[in-house]
C-alpha cells in the first residue's frame, strides 16, 4: 500500500508511468515513472490511453479483470461479445462509458485519434489475446513497459 507520509501525494501526468503500445501509448495514472508493477499493492489500475486513428486493440478477454472505460475524445467501433457468444459492434463517441466484465471478448477500432480513460481491477497480466495485429502473445508484454518513457 502507498505510504503518503513518505511520498509526495501529488504529481503531474509527465511524472506518471508511460507504456508504449503498437497503437499508441498508455499513461498509467496511479503509477509513477520508474515504478514497476508489484512495487506497491494497487487496489485498482487507472490508465489514460492515446490511440491513433485507424488502429485497433487486441481482440481479447480477461479471466478475472473487469474494466470500465470512458471515451474522452474521438470515436470508436467497439466490439463486445453478447451472452450468446456473438460479437456486437457499435459506434461510440466521446462521452460514452462502458464496462467489460471478466470473460467477455472485446476490442476497439479507432475511427479518429482517441483519448480514453480505463479503470480496472488490478490483474494487469490477465490478457488472453485471440487476435493481435502486432502478433503479441498473452499477458503483459514486458518489452512495452521497458520501451515507455519512464
Amino acid at each position: 500500500m502507498i505510504n503518503l507520509s513518505t511520498k509526495n501525494w501529488h504529481y503531474d501526468e509527465k511524472d506518471a508511468k508511460v507504456v508504449t503500445k503498437p497503437w499508441g501509448r498508455e499513461v498509467w495514472i496511479n503509477f509513477r515513472k520508474g515504478e514497476n508493477i508489484g512495487d506497491e499493492d494497487k487496489k485498482y489500475i487507472m490508465k489514460k490511453l492515446y490511440i491513433k486513428k485507424g488502429t485497433k486493440t487486441s481482440f481479447q478477454y480477461h479471466k478475472d479483470k473487469v474494466e470500465t472505460n470512458f471515451l474522452i475524445e474521438g470515436s470508436v467501433e467497439a466490439w463486445f461479445e453478447d451472452k450468446k457468444g456473438h460479437i456486437d459492434v457499435k459506434t461510440l463517441s466521446s462521452g460514452s462509458i462502458w464496462t467489460i466484465p471478466a470473460g467477455i471478448k472485446h476490442r476497439i477500432v479507432t475511427l479518429e485519434d482517441i483519448i480514453l480513460i480505463e479503470s480496472s481491477t488490478p490483474e494487469v497480466d490477465d490478457v488472453i489475446r485471440i487476435e493481435d495485429d502486432a502478433l503479441r502473445g498473452d499477458g503483459r508484454i514486458q518489452s512495452e513497459h521497458d520501451l515507455g518513457t519512464d
